[in-house]
């Protein structure tokens, strides 16, 4: 049995769009706020396949949305939009759908700059906010090597092939992760196409918006979104202790133009961590016992 239920929506523009919902600990549910997740560049809502249950037995319902052009999210003709201000359009269209009027959002990497994106229009809409080694602004040294292999073309022949691929490209950032690890990293990755061979589950076009700089990965926009949401809202930094997209010294900043940020580091990962970890987990679950 899937431990959530689908959820098919429609972007403004009226793309089909993908969420999946878990939901809360029957003993609990409905008496706190929803969790809504929102995963990296090139990933998808599986990402939170492990962490999502894990806030549901607290009582919490999860929401993990894929993003369009992404996982089981339509991908979209017009690559233009492939940018923050569309995806926060979708993020919004996605509670005004399901009547949601305030959730604490969980947001990796990209998933944070949609967090923040937001924070900056509807910080109504955001109760609480987890950054996941993302922040307003980012080293160059990780935004280089996501660029390095973002929109490239994989054909893996076989789940080996996948999970090598995979491994390749995030060895730098959990080198403790054995092969069976690899393997389950691929499957969220990678699915066959109508003619079965794997291919990766986010539309390559995404990477236009890195090369035309649509997505903005900084700005004074999203600076303005982190110090409103971190002035006027409950925020925790998660950052990877080996992260080359959110080093020490952009953390640094962060903690200097918020001093009242929640933090914590994960020793033995880079960007981004999952979640999972037993810092990461610790911390986090003890932030959202302290939410609404």
């Amino acid at each position: 049995m899937s431990p959530y239920s689908p959820i098919r929506f429609t972007g403004s523009d009226g793309l089909a769009l993908h969420a999946r919902d878990y939901a809360p600990a029957a003993t609990l549910a409905g008496m706190r706020l929803p969790v809504l997740c929102i995963h990296g560049l090139t990933r998808n809502a599986a990402d939170f396949d492990e962490f999502a249950p894990i806030v549901a037995a607290t009582g919490r319902r999860v929401l993990a949305v894929d993003v369009r052009g992404r996982g089981d999210s339509a991908r979209d003709p017009d690559p233009d939009h492939y940018n923050t201000q569309v995806y926060a359009d979708d993020v919004e269209r996605l509670l005004q759908t399901l009547g949601i009027a305030r959730a604490i959002f969980v947001g990796t990497s990209m998933g944070g700059l949609i967090t923040m994106t937001l924070a900056a229009r509807r910080l109504d809409l955001i109760a609480a906010a987890v950054l996941n080694d993302i922040g307003p602004v980012i080293s160059h040294k990780g935004l280089a090597r996501i660029a390095g292999y973002a929109g490239k073309r994989v054909e893996p022949a076989s789940w080996d092939d996948a999970a090598a691929a995979i491994k390749a490209l995030n060895e730098c950032a959990f080198p403790a992760n054995d092969g069976a690890e690899w393997d389950k990293w691929a499957r969220r990755a990678f699915a066959p196409d109508a003619g079965g061979r794997l291919a990766p589950r986010y539309d390559q076009s995404i990477a236009n918006a890195m090369q035309t700089g649509t997505l903005k990965t900084s700005s004074p926009g999203l600076r303005r979104g982190f110090r409103l949401l971190a002035h006027e809202r409950p925020v925790l930094l998660v950052r990877g202790a080996l992260s080359d997209l959110v080093e020490a010294r952009q953390a640094d900043w962060m903690r200097r133009a918020a001093p009242a940020m929640d933090h914590v580091e994960v020793p033995g990962v880079g960007h981004a961590p999952m979640l999972t970890e037993p810092a990461a987990i610790a911390a986090v679950t003890r932030f959202l016992a302290a939410q609404p």
